[in-house]
């Protein structure tokens, strides 16, 4: 009887104690409908990010012609030991050349460009063209041009190398701590006139007890030094639950090793399901390709890359070949590709302050797209390298 007596006054007093927490933070709880967030603001910091890409089970469909082969592999490629006495410079230092001094010179060592009809992403233009896909769920005209590339990349399959080092990351370096803020939301299923604002968060994300899940109500300052230049305001609505924006060209940052570098996507439009608690969903645009390259190369050394079997060469080649988006105005080369990134957010409280300052903030320079390397390099000087085929040679002379 005493013991039963005891577990009823253990329970009423935990339920008190739920109902005094409860109170006290009232005035910051989304309302019991969970469709209007006090003050119709509410924020989220994201967890996971990763360039989208598509594979059925086989994955014959989409690389036919199996994988690329990666730095170590088209290494052995050039340089086989077959007993001839070869140097650094003309071996692993002539290779690190190809990678830092990419140029577009044909690839001597073919690339396997990912085929079939569906892959992730949005239709960015709002047309249907020869070159676009379909959508797992059915909707025509998605243009992911970047999917080509990577899609036969072993780092950027589902879990690939690429994918868990970046997941590893994101949530751990306060450097690439993305916060989205939304004000003016009447509601979480429909709100029509929504403005969305892209900061740098600085603060830890809150996790449960194994560290590996994050769950919400934490905090976030922001960023209004360093990270000043990441923030973007844009507008949208939400239909349904789902948060779409106005396309705008936005710079992310994006840091595997520590190495401060940054993502440009131009025409960039989020397509995220929201919940009190978090958001997920996808962010669609064209990536700058040498931004995108640049990032790739000094956050992913040669070693590291070939884990992924991700040769940085093939990679730039590849992408300057499926570029399909804002050329270049003396060139006429495309120097952008459509593409789309999947992530994850958590729901987080930004403090009264620095969210009346964010919401007004307008920095006083954008980060703007990579301009490649000062020193460029000719493509017909790569073509002349040494084990590069004739033909690939005359070719890249002839077109370069």
């Amino acid at each position: 009887m005493t013991r039963a007596i005891a577990s009823m006054f253990l329970k009423s007093s935990w339920a008190l104690a739920a109902l005094s927490f409860g109170a006290s933070f009232a005035p910051i709880c989304l309302a019991a409908d969970a469709t209007a967030p006090p003050g119709g603001v509410i924020a989220f910091a994201m967890y996971s990010l990763h360039w989208a890409t598509y594979h059925t089970h086989d994955k014959k469909q989409e690389c036919p012609d199996g994988f690329n082969d990666g730095p170590r592999e088209q290494y052995k490629a050039l340089f086989p030991s077959d007993g001839q006495k070869r140097t650094l410079l003309d071996t692993q230092l002539r290779r690190e050349v190809d990678v830092w001094f990419a140029t577009a010179a044909p690839d001597k060592f073919g690339f396997h460009y990912a085929t079939g009809p569906t892959a992730l992403g949005m239709n960015l233009d709002g047309k249907i063209g020869p070159n676009d896909f379909t959508s797992p769920d059915g909707d025509k005209g998605i243009d992911n041009q970047l999917y080509r590339v990577l899609g036969c990349i072993n780092g950027f399959e589902e879990g690939g190398n690429n994918d868990y080092f970046d997941d590893l990351y994101f949530p751990k370096y306060r450097y690439d701590r993305i916060v989205i803020v939304l004000t003016g939301v009447d509601s979480l299923n429909n709100s029509p006139h929504v403005e969305v604002t892209i900061a740098r968060g600085l603060d830890p994300l809150l996790t449960d007890a194994t560290g590996k899940q994050f769950i919400p109500g934490g905090t976030q300052r922001i960023d209004f030094l360093p990270g000043a230049s990441f923030i973007r305001h844009l507008r949208g609505r939400i239909s349904a639950g789902v948060l779409t924006t106005d396309p705008e060209d936005i710079a992310i940052p994006w840091s595997s090793f520590g190495v401060p570098t940054y993502e440009y996507l131009r025409a960039a439009r989020f397509r995220l399901t929201l919940t009190p608690k978090g958001a997920s969903g996808m962010l669609g645009g064209y990536t700058d390709i040498e931004t995108f390259y640049v990032q790739t190369i000094k956050n992913h050394s040669t070693h590291d890359s070939s884990y992924g079997q991700l040769s940085q060469s093939s990679l730039y080649k590849a992408l300057r070949h499926v570029a399909d988006a804002y050329p270049d105005t003396h060139t006429g080369e495309n120097t952008a590709v459509s593409s789309a990134l999947l992530m994850k957010l958590v729901q987080v409280f930004i403090m009264p302050e620095a969210q009346s300052k964010l919401i007004a903030f307008e920095p006083k320079h954008y980060l703007t797209p990579y301009k490649g390397t000062p020193f460029q390099r000719p493509a017909a000087e790569e073509a002349r390298e040494p084990g590069v085929p004739v033909a690939i040679a005359k070719a890249a002379t002839a077109t370069h």
